[in-house]
């Protein structure tokens, strides 16, 4: 089992230093400095993390940059089981789902939410405002799948495993559990891609930790930072951000590199 909290011993004298992505500061625990090349950012008062040194934004060149695929809206992504996701692109669209539903109800599986974390499984949450301890879930779920992934409230907190490149939602033995999908554009430079619960197992790319921190990984868009994450919108859905972190955010968007695992026995507010 994964720890996420360590106490480093350290030698008289000595300076503590963090590794990328790793947390050095805030409440209950000493300033420490980030190893060569990263700086220490604080997010709030309870936490702090190393994120690259800032460097200065690339210069625009006079070539226009490609337009964006279209980023449908949630409730172009949460449609009826007899329809698939068009608008997403050719090369991974989440295919017509028949859904099983349970007694009394017609509109899909409703996804139970323990308020008590299960033995191997985690809470995914957010520790850095506007979404500080908001999270990680399939909404809305009382729709057939697939579910737009988003950021919201401890009380409908889902629980996760990663598990050979997967993130895989627990839904309790009552319907299948769900993975965390990720549209495979045409165009290798679109700024942001689109998160998906579903049934099917993801396609593209790979969900990771580091340290405690979820990332993702594809091996054809060289991305400058894999735990880079855009919160979109009043509905927060979460997507991938392939560009710069803290640079030409898409409008309406939120950075985040701070989206955590998170062992407490309670989704805590």
């Amino acid at each position: 089992m994964r720890v996420f909290s360590a106490v480093l011993l350290l030698t008289a004298g000595a300076v503590a230093q963090r590794g990328p992505y790793e947390q050095c500061g805030g409440t209950g625990r000493p300033d420490e400095s980030c190893s060569a090349g990263w700086q220490c950012t604080t997010y709030n008062p309870y936490y702090a993390q190393c994120v690259p040194a800032a460097t200065s934004a690339p210069a625009p060149t006079s070539t226009p940059a490609p337009s964006p695929t279209p980023v449908p809206s949630s409730s172009q992504l949460i449609t009826s089981s007899s329809r698939v996701i068009t608008t997403l692109t050719t090369v991974t669209t989440p295919p017509s789902i028949t859904t099983s539903t349970q007694a009394g109800s017609g509109s899909g599986p409703v996804v139970p939410t323990p308020t008590t974390l299960q033995s191997g499984w985690y809470w995914i949450r957010a520790v850095a405002t506007p979404n500080y301890r908001s999270y990680l879930q399939p909404q809305p779920t009382s729709t057939p799948v697939p579910r737009a992934a988003v950021l919201a409230n401890s009380k409908t907190a889902a629980q996760f495993q990663l598990t050979s490149g997967q993130l895989i939602q627990n839904n309790f033995g009552n319907s299948p559990n769900l993975y965390l999908n990720v549209e495979n554009p045409t165009d290798k430079t679109q700024r942001r891609l689109r998160t998906w619960f579903d049934t099917t197992p993801n396609t593209y790319g790979t969900f990771g930790w580091q340290g405690d921190t979820l990332t993702w990984t594809v091996s054809d868009i060289n991305r400058p930072n894999s735990a880079a994450w855009l919160v979109c919108g009043d509905s927060k859905e979460v997507f991938i951000n392939t560009g710069a972190f803290l640079w030409d955010t898409p409008a309406g968007c939120f950075d985040h590199t701070v989206i955590h695992s998170y062992n407490g026995a309670q989704a805590d507010v």
